[in-house]
């Protein structure tokens, strides 16, 4: 059951945006921000460190990286605006080790902290992400997601994802836990992001190299986002004393030809008429975390968790 909580300045919901960023680049993302600056919201984006490798099945996904000294120099002023900058891996490729460490050490320098944020990215096949892919589940959901894979051969679930594993090139998990104190984890499609996850941020025995995961509410494109943020879901947030965290990719058709969306414009300036607490996504889940009496999951909460996120997967299409 979901704890109802008190929100800061007596506020009857919080929200929050949550920016993976693919494909954003200095001729989108200044347009989504600058709109965002102006009606009072304060979201989290994520950044890439370095460049990756070019190749025809990621060339869909590639956006600016901090490499960039323009595009690095636009993040530090949404930073000195308020918005959070979180890390999306250190690169849109497989990094090893010492390259993580050298990224989380740049961001750092680049930023003034250690992202509290990490949103992992999977590009190749063999990559540095954390519990990740079948390695999110423990059983009994690792049956259901072995027998998925086995009816759809097709889909990503043989990538390999060797961040936690303490033999690998690619481990970094002693890092993760000593900088990072959130880790997305499952995604629904509820806006009430808290409903489907009231136990986050929380903390997994399963999985120790991770201090907390928390949720979020899938909205990948700008369809998906307008179909989540529409009055009757936002009313019914409220209604719920919610929070949403939405996670999406604003370099994906929430800018065309110069234009942002024009249904993306009416819902967020009717979302701000709300009396909402707009936050980023770490000051949300701070602020959470001070009314979870139990951080550590329990095997039962856990199991419910992963299963309902298989089952969202199904239905949306996937289950990596």
């Amino acid at each position: 059951m979901m704890k109802k909580i008190n929100w800061p300045y007596g506020k009857k919901f919080a929200f929050t945006i949550v920016d993976d960023t693919d494909k954003t680049t200095l001729e989108n993302g200044p347009i989504v921000y600058d709109f965002l600056n102006s009606i009072g919201i304060k979201s989290t984006k994520t950044v890439w460190i370095y460049n990756g490798e070019v190749r025809n099945d990621n060339i869909d996904i590639i956006g600016e990286t901090c490499e960039n000294p323009d595009y690095l120099l636009w993040v530090k002023s949404l930073q000195k605006k308020g918005f959070e900058i979180a890390l999306h891996n250190v690169s849109w490729s497989s990094s090893k080790r010492e390259k993580v460490i050298s990224g989380i050490e740049l961001f750092k320098r680049y930023f003034g902290n250690y992202p509290k944020i990490l949103i992992q990215h999977n590009d190749s096949i063999d990559n540095e992400s954390i519990y990740w892919g079948r390695d999110r589940l423990t059983f009994p959901a690792t049956l259901f997601f072995d027998a998925l894979s086995w009816i759809n051969p097709k889909s990503n679930n043989s990538k390999i994802y060797n961040g936690a594993k303490i033999n690998s090139p690619f481990f970094w998990g002693d890092i993760c836990k000593e900088k990072i104190k959130y880790v997305r984890n499952f995604i629904f499609s509820d806006i009430n992001t808290l409903k489907a996850c009231p136990k986050m941020p929380y903390y997994d025995s399963s999985k120790p190299y991770v201090n907390n995961w928390f949720a979020s509410t899938e909205a990948p494109d700008i369809n998906s986002f307008n179909n989540v943020i529409n009055k009757e879901n936002i009313s019914r947030l409220e209604e719920e004393n919610g929070c949403c965290i939405i996670y999406t990719h604003f370099g994906k058709k929430f800018v065309n030809d110069g234009v942002l969306d024009a249904t993306f414009v009416n819902n967020m300036v009717d979302l701000v008429k709300r009396d909402a607490w707009f936050a980023s996504a770490s000051e949300i889940l701070d602020y959470i975390e001070t009314f979870q009496k139990v951080k550590k999951i329990s095997w039962y909460s856990r199991t419910s968790l992963e299963l309902k996120w298989l089952l969202h997967k199904i239905k949306v299409g996937g289950t990596s």
